[in-house]
Parts: structure tokens; C-alpha cells; sequence
């Protein structure tokens, strides 16, 4: 018989949505993805075996994806993809070993687990990105995104990569772009290979393709109105600084539901630096470095394979401030460093900006980050001249904090471990207007002290807002109570 699991002594049932009236019901339409045959034995992880079906209908299997996770141990965890429309059901078997509990992150109203011995069995009504942890085994766990049917359609003249394997036609490790280009990777389609946009305009690159071990997935480096949507990065090969998306120098970018997982050293999510007007909208990132950072450096000074250089020609206007970026409807997991990172890397003979920087909707599922310089689900560090204000964390619920703190947010200069002394040496000119609000911590993990605080005369830190804090459940109104140091050279500091 069918038996609801059990978790902490909490059934994960949950409140199902009402019935839609049948006259308003969406279709249940399912596409599922075949594994290209140059993939088929090499990327595939036999930990699980995951199959999906419409109600009443034959069930179709998923290929599971091995993907790398956690620089510290680097180890082998599970994805599958597929996408659908109206209602889907799923059974997952765990292949190895038994299983006592079942856990999902993050945990969604809509879903429930019920298990028949080896097997889970859940239902979705809508697209959802989220992870299962059998016996909070976080490091070989199994990640599903199930996405919405594709919309986008490839263009008469775009650039199209079917259902398949590809790779650039070079013998590079580069696919080709050019201003104007519109790129379609088709449902199906894998590419191991990676997109530099240099300095190019008017480009779309659509599709719900993957780019397998790309290494810098997406590149851009002085480009604008660029649009990207759909796409998923899996990193599987433990390659330093191998990114899902660089945006440097650029304006006007906008990145819709993209995913993607890294395990290398300064493996970012996003790194984001001296650009404007960028939107970064839906998708899940698990990363081994900070999934989101904003700096205000030409170039990443730690990256030795991109040193700094030039944007453009010789004796044109470099890029300033950074400015004007919205990150909203993100799922984070960290293995590494920050969740939510507005540092400090920046150019100290010209001082520069970050402002009007919002984060909105965030689900951090766990975070982890061993050095107490380099740690904080949500950070701030102005250093190296940088002067950082206008910084809103709103809507932000953050289940579980391995190790770290919750808010790290620090003006001035410190010795830090990692970084040569190019990238901080001079102190920060300080943090003005930062709003933390509606943020909610499930008090899971063992969390370090929060801080906020100056280092310095001249590094103050200005009108810090907190407002509807959580943790565990219960509403927080206090310093003490938020377990948050203040230190000096803080001014307008409140807590509500």
C-alpha cells in the first residue's frame, strides 16, 4: 500500500492547489529529451532512475545527468530535465542502498511525497526547479527541473543546433557570434562548447539546449541588448573559474530561466561587473563559488586565464559604475562562498559605484563557506575605493546555513586570504541605503554571528534597514535576537 513519508516527524503533505474549473484546465502536454549517443554511457550517473508520464498515460524515462558538485570534495550528484504543460507525475528510484527519509528543497506548497517502497512519487501542476535529499544526503542528491513548454521558435535566418551533439565547427572551444545573430538550441540539443559575445550588439541566444562542460559558459565582455532564455550549463569536469555567465562591461542584457551547476575553483553562478540595466530572472544555480556576485572591476583580477585589459579600441571611454541590476526568482544552492555578493573588486586610481542593485524572491536551499572573510548568504563589501549604495535583499527565505552567516556586510579594507593584493588596496568608500526585508531563515544548520560594520574612519557604513525578519519561524525585532554585531562606524542602523 501507498504510505505518506515521513520526515522529522513532519508528513510532507501539503495544501494542493484547488481544482481549476475544467473549462479553464491547461492541456497536459509532456517533452522529454533523448540524450545525444556521444553522452549516452560517459555523463549519465546510475544513482537514480527517474521516469515521468500525464495522468493515465505511458511513462517516458528521463536520462540522469551526472553533475559535480561541491569544490571542497567534488562529488557525484544527479540531474534530469524534462518539460510539460498542465499536470505531470514522477516516480524516483533510488538504486543504491535503502532510505529511511526523503527531503525536497525548497519546499513548495504544491508538491507531496509519497513513497512505495523504493520509490517516490510526486505530482506537479506547474513548473518547478527543486532538489530531493535521501537521508539529507546533500551531496548526491537528485535535481529536477521541470520547465515550461518552450515558447521561442527559431527565426528563418537564426543559427539553429538541433536535437544532438555538437561542437564548435572550428575545433575550437568557442561556438561563433556576431552582432545581430539570433541562436536557437533546440530541446535536445547539447553543445560542448561555450558563447563569447566580445563587444557585440542585438544578439539572442533562446532555446532549451545545454552546454555541457563549456567551461565559461556564456561570456560577455562590452556587449549590449543581449538576450539569453532557456538554456541549462552543466559543468561536470572540475575546471577553475568555469562560469555559467560573465556579464562585463555591458548594458542592456536580459537572461530569462537559466540554470546551471559548477564545481571548480571561482566557479560563479554570475559574476556581474562595470554594467547596467541587467536583468537576471528565474532559474536554479547550484555553484562552488558565489552564485551571484556584483563588482565594479574592468575584469576579474583573480582569473588568470582573463587578465585585466582595455575595453575596446585604443583611447575609448572605459566603463565606470555598475549600476541598475535586478536579480529575482532565483534558486540557490552554495557549496561554496557567497549566496548574494556585492564586493569589493574594483579599480582604486578610479573609484567607482555599485548602486541600485536589487535582489527579490531568492531560495537559498543551503550555504556553506568555511573562511570567515569570504562568507555571508547576503554580503556587502566595499573595498578597493568602491562606494556601494541603494542595495535592496527583499523576499528572501533561506532554509539552511552549513556553516557562515546570514548577513556579512563590512566597509574598509581587510588582508584577504585568497586574493593578491591588486584586488583591495585601498579602502572601500562605504555602504549607504541597504534594505533587508521580508528575509526569513528556517534556523537549520549552524550558522556564525552576523555582522555589520565599518573598519575605519572614512569606510562608514549608512541607513541599514531591517525589516520582517524571521528565523525559525518566529519574528526577530532585535540586534541580539538576529544574533547580528554591530560594530563601529554604523550610523542608522535600525531592526523592526
Amino acid at each position: 500500500m501507498l504510505r505518506s513519508l515521513f520526515i522529522a516527524g513532519l508528513t510532507l503533505f501539503s495544501l494542493v492547489s484547488s481544482p481549476v474549473p475544467a473549462a479553464a484546465q491547461t492541456p497536459n502536454t509532456l517533452q522529454v529529451y533523448e540524450v545525444p549517443r556521444e553522452l549516452i554511457y560517459s555523463a549519465h550517473n546510475d544513482d537514480y532512475t527517474v521516469r515521468v508520464r500525464t495522468p493515465g498515460g505511458k511513462w517516458k524515462n528521463l536520462y540522469e545527468y551526472r553533475i559535480r558538485v561541491d569544490a571542497d570534495t567534488l562529488q557525484n550528484a544527479s540531474l534530469v530535465y524534462f518539460d510539460f504543460s498542465g499536470t505531470a507525475e514522477l516516480e524516483i528510484q533510488k538504486n543504491n542502498g535503502t532510505f529511511s527519509t526523503a527531503e525536497l528543497l525548497p519546499q513548495s506548497p504544491g508538491i507531496r511525497l509519497v513513497r512505495n517502497g523504493s520509490i517516490i512519487r510526486l505530482t506537479l501542476d506547474k513548473p518547478e526547479r527543486f532538489s530531493i535529499q535521501f537521508d539529507d544526503d546533500r551531496l548526491h542528491n537528485l535535481h529536477i527541473l521541470a520547465g515550461a513548454i518552450p515558447v521561442d521558435k527559431p527565426e528563418p535566418s537564426a543559427i539553429y543546433y538541433g536535437p544532438g551533439f555538437h561542437k564548435p565547427a572550428d575545433g575550437g572551444s568557442q561556438f561563433p557570434v556576431k552582432s545581430g545573430d539570433r541562436i536557437y538550441l533546440a530541446p535536445g540539443a547539447v553543445l560542448r562548447g561555450s558563447f563569447a559575445l566580445d563587444h557585440v550588439k542585438d544578439v539572442k541566444i533562446l532555446g532549451r539546449g545545454l552546454l555541457y562542460n563549456p567551461g565559461h559558459a556564456i561570456d560577455l565582455d562590452g556587449a549590449s541588448n543581449i538576450e539569453v532564455r532557456d538554456l541549462i550549463v552543466v559543468n561536470d569536469e572540475r575546471a577553475d573559474a568555469a562560469r555559467i555567465m560573465n556579464i562585463r562591461n555591458s548594458e542592456n542584457v536580459s537572461v530569462k530561466d537559466l540554470s546551471g551547476f559548477t564545481a571548480g575553483k571561482w566557479s560563479d553562478g554570475y559574476n556581474i561587473s562595470t554594467s547596467r540595466h541587467v536583468s537576471i530572472d528565474g532559474g536554479y544555480l547550484r555553484t562552488s563559488d558565489d552564485a551571484v556576485a556584483i563588482y565594479s572591476v574592468t575584469d576579474c583580477p583573480i582569473c588568470k586565464d582573463r587578465p585585466i585589459r582595455p575595453v575596446g579600441p585604443p583611447g575609448a571611454a572605459q566603463p565606470a559604475d555598475t549600476f541598475d541590476i535586478k536579480v529575482r526568482n532565483l534558486t540557490i544552492w552554495n557549496d561554496v562562498a557567497h549566496s548574494m555578493f556585492i564586493g569589493h573588486f574594483g579599480d582604486a586610481d578610479a573609484p567607482r559605484t555599485v548602486s541600485d542593485v536589487t535582489f527579490e524572491n531568492i531560495d537559498v536551499v543551503n550555504f556553506d563557506e568555511d573562511d570567515p572573510q569570504w562568507d555571508g548568504v547576503m554580503a556587502i563589501y566595499s573595498g578597493n575605493a568602491t562606494l556601494m549604495k541603494n542595495i535592496t535583499f527583499n523576499d528572501i527565505r533561506v532554509h539552511r546555513i552549513e556553516e557562515g552567516r546570514l548577513f556579512n556586510i563590512v566597509a574598509g579594507q581587510t588582508k584577504l586570504t585568497i586574493v593578491s593584493a591588486q584586488a583591495n588596496t585601498k579602502p572601500g568608500r562605504g555602504i549607504e541605503g541597504v534594505t533587508l526585508r521580508n528575509i526569513s531563515f528556517d534556523g537549520k544548520g549552524m550558522p556564525g554571528e552576523s555582522i555589520i560594520s565599518g573598519l575605519a574612519p572614512g569606510t562608514e557604513i549608512k541607513d541599514i534597514k531591517i525589516e520582517n525578519l524571521r528565523i525559525g519561524g518566529k519574528p526577530v525585532t532585535s540586534k541580539e535576537a538576529a544574533d547580528i554585531e554591530v560594530g563601529p562606524y554604523v550610523t542608522g542602523f535600525s531592526i523592526r
